[in-house]
């Protein structure tokens, strides 16, 4: 549940208004690298869990998957905390590289759940998060007020989840999910305001590393409603 808000380091760079075809153009670049990362993700976890030798290695050494989440981490927060310092090119590698460990990691959760569960999960989860994120985008209300409400779910999630790792409840676990469906929902809404918003302040030299971690935040949105969903709803392998 790696999120760059979770760091304290986002903020947000003021600049006066630019065009439309600026705005536009930011966000093609935020949701080409989102998509971008996904479909990497996809790939190495699809590779990942068909080959018995890293799946093998993976299960039986907890140390080396702690080490990689913990090495997910790094990259989040070391994304967000020098987002402004960072260039556009630094950016792209290290977000490249988190979509790749991410897929590597995901490998163990999706192998866990049958094939048609996945797909249909990603399916319902492409639906639900295009939708709040046209809405995030075209609504004129400010959605301020939900993304501080869903960040503090978001904390919550948070503490819930390290209890969880040594307290196991499948009531617990089934309210995470059920939370978790919640709160990466709206905040697929407040990111996709807050993004554009963003290319209408980002300083003309920052916007393709800004794109790079914007499109990190969308990602970290779907992933983390993927997984609720899927532990939510999915079918395990018998």
């Amino acid at each position: 549940m790696n999120d760059p808000r979770m760091s304290g380091q986002w903020t947000m760079p003021t600049a006066p208004s630019d065009s439309v075809e600026r705005v536009a153009g930011f966000l093609r670049a935020v949701y080409g690298w989102m998509c971008i990362g996904l479909g990497l993700t996809a790939l190495v976890a699809f590779q990942v869990s068909n080959t018995p030798a890293i799946v093998s290695r993976l299960m039986s050494n907890q140390l080396l998957y702690v080490g990689l989440i913990l090495a997910e981490l790094g990259l989040v927060f070391y994304l967000s905390a020098r987002v402004t310092r960072l260039a556009a090119e630094t950016a792209a590698v290290l977000f490249v590289l988190y979509a790749a460990l991410n897929g590597v990691t995901l490998s163990l959760v999706v192998l866990a759940y049958t094939g048609q569960s996945v797909a249909d999960t990603f399916a319902v989860t492409a639906g639900m998060f295009g939708a709040m994120a046209l809405f995030g985008s075209a609504t004129k209300r400010s959605l301020a007020g939900v993304g501080q409400f869903m960040y503090m779910g978001l904390v919550g999630l948070v503490l819930a989840s390290l209890v969880g790792l040594f307290w196991h409840s499948d009531a617990l676990q089934f309210l995470v999910s059920g939370v978790g469906v919640l709160v990466f929902t709206g905040l697929a809404a407040w990111d996709a305001q807050r993004l554009k918003q963003m290319a209408v302040a980002a300083p003309e030299g920052q916007t393709r590393s800004l794109a790079i971690v914007g499109a990190l935040s969308l990602y970290l949105d779907f992933i983390n409603l993927f997984l609720s969903l899927l532990r939510f709803v999915g079918n395990r392998r018998d």
